[in-house]
């Protein structure tokens, strides 16, 4: 093995298309970041191929900052310990639903539990609309494609470079950010179907390139759109930027973790 890089950070997303939150550490499974997308809204006019209501139809949805009740069962599966300590690869039990409560924070600072009818009425009432929304959860994670999103620092500078704006790295909504400290951008597309290991046990497969769309250009402090990135990533690199990654064996990742090359 070799090593090409560290973890330069790590990110969650509790509830799809909110605001994320950077962690400490983080139990990485088969079904991706421990806690990631949890909780979805459901929207009765979206495509049936993709149900969710996101910031996509909502820019504003960013602003909602959501937050575990309870951070201690929130971080990793209840028994990992245990299970840890049985036969080599023995997969642990997720938290039940009950046990992973969501605050969420307005734009106008009120607090409501994500399952509340108050935080719908919120949501809708800055929309606009009358779209018919629905709260979905699931203890694994309600992502776009792939369990886990990867995507570099170098390729965040570069793109910036490009398009002579500043670009946040919260654009990219990724899960884990990578520093390959001396690589060039867009690095991270030689490793297309490489096989990575981070930290002392997680190990994953870069599956795919990233296929992007209007959430890039949302400023994730502001919900503000610059269509600008958009249309560098379409014109410039076919539309893609970071990686999609498999997870083949589950483990604990920090940031900090060296990534190495399998």
């Amino acid at each position: 093995m070799s090593m090409i890089g560290r973890v330069e950070s790590l990110w969650r997303y509790p509830v799809k298309g909110m605001r994320g939150e950077v962690l400490d550490e983080s139990f990485v499974g088969f079904s991706g970041i421990y806690g990631d997308r949890v909780y979805a809204f459901k929207n009765t006019a979206a495509p049936a191929g993709f149900p969710f209501h996101t910031a996509r139809e909502q820019e504003e949805m960013l602003l909602y900052v959501p937050k575990y009740a309870n951070g201690t069962t929130a971080a990793k599966p209840p028994n990992l310990a245990a299970a840890d300590k049985m036969a080599p690869g023995m997969t642990p039990l997720y938290a039940p639903i009950a046990d992973l409560k969501v605050d969420v924070t307005t734009p106008d600072g009120g607090v409501y539990p994500v399952n509340s009818s108050d935080l719908i009425a919120d949501m809708k009432q800055r929309l606009g609309e009358a779209p018919e929304l629905s709260l979905m959860h699931s203890e694994r994670a309600l992502t776009d494609c792939r369990p886990v999103s990867i995507f570099s620092v170098q390729t965040v500078a570069g793109l910036a470079d490009e398009i002579a704006e500043p670009v946040d790295k919260r654009q990219f909504r990724a899960n884990i950010y990578a520093d390959f400290a001396g690589k060039n951008p867009f690095f991270e597309k030689t490793l297309l179907g490489a096989r990575i290991k981070i930290g002392a046990k997680a190990e994953f497969m870069l599956l795919e390139q990233d296929p992007r769309c209007k959430m890039i250009t949302l400023n994730p402090d502001t919900a503000k759109a610059s269509p600008k990135i958009l249309r560098q990533v379409t014109t410039k690199h076919d539309g893609f930027a970071g990686l999609y990654a498999v997870v083949l064996v589950e483990g604990v990742v920090k940031p900090d973790d060296a990534i190495m090359l399998m």
